[in-house]
């Protein structure tokens, strides 16, 4: 995951479907020190098939996982070899990925506030821990900035709109209404910029009159999402600006990816 010369190569690393696509992708287009292929090769060999609520596909918790490569690539119609077995592209993967999340929140096992099918999005965001608190007669222990997911968790029943808003392309007759379900519901929760980083409405402090807690500022790495994703959604700029660069192109070429613009 990274390198420091005081201490070398870190411990964390990257495995299983995660957002380094792009990363695969740049890597392997590298005019100078390429990316050997073998190393894309391992990486779908991580890589976790699940069906879920009826649906099957490439698992991760997370929604920014199955979003972020999306920023900058068109992936509708084009397959690497994991997808072509499946039959199915990295976008198709991707629309699935957002109905699990509607559907795990309508289910809501873990039985947080606010769940239902228009308020979801579940994803890494800002929360109002480290902390735990009975509610509802429920102890709870609550994050703070954490990569939650669903539906195996963690969650602790934080909600983070711009997810949803970075779903637009995948899914937008059900990203819409939930849009306009935040800002029925919780009003509060929209300021200068939009949407705030997340909130939780089984977080119940006192000075918020038991509505529960929204986090008090925006986030960059949220806020660019929401951004091109909603151009994506209007007019696929970002998308068609990335397939005329011909990094981006070789690359997805060299992990294996045919078919569609390419």
């Amino acid at each position: 995951m990274a390198w420091k010369p005081e201490c070398g190569f870190l411990p964390h690393t990257w495995e299983g479907y995660n957002e380094a696509i792009i990363l695969h992708v740049l890597g392997l287009a590298s005019p100078t020190f390429p990316l050997p292929p073998e190393t894309y090769r391992a990486f779908l060999s991580s890589y976790d098939w699940k069906k879920i609520y009826g649906r099957e596909l490439l698992y991760a918790g997370p929604l920014f996982i199955h979003q972020l490569s999306h920023l900058w690539i068109d992936f509708r119609g084009i397959h690497d070899e994991f997808m072509r077995e499946k039959g199915i592209d990295y976008f198709e993967n991707t629309r699935r990925a957002t109905y699990v999340q509607q559907e795990y929140c309508v289910r809501n096992p873990r039985e947080f506030r606010g769940y239902n099918e228009s308020i979801w999005g579940i994803t890494a965001s800002d929360g109002p821990g480290p902390a735990v608190l009975k509610v509802d007669g429920i102890e709870r222990h609550f994050f703070d900035y954490e990569a939650r997911g669903a539906p195996y968790g963690p969650d602790d029943g934080t909600i983070a709109p711009w997810a949803v808003v970075a779903s637009l392309p995948f899914a937008p007759e059900i990203v819409l209404p939930t849009l306009q379900s935040f800002n029925d519901a919780y009003p509060e929760m929209t300021s200068e910029y939009g949407f705030k980083c997340s909130f939780n409405p089984t977080f119940i402090s006192e000075d918020k009159g038991g509505r529960g807690w929204i986090s008090k500022g925006y986030y960059g790495l949220d806020q660019g999402p929401v951004v091109i994703m909603i151009e994506n959604y209007r007019t696929g700029f970002l998308w068609e600006l990335m397939k005329k660069c011909p990094f981006v192109a070789n690359g997805l070429r060299s992990a294996g990816f045919a078919g569609g613009w390419l």
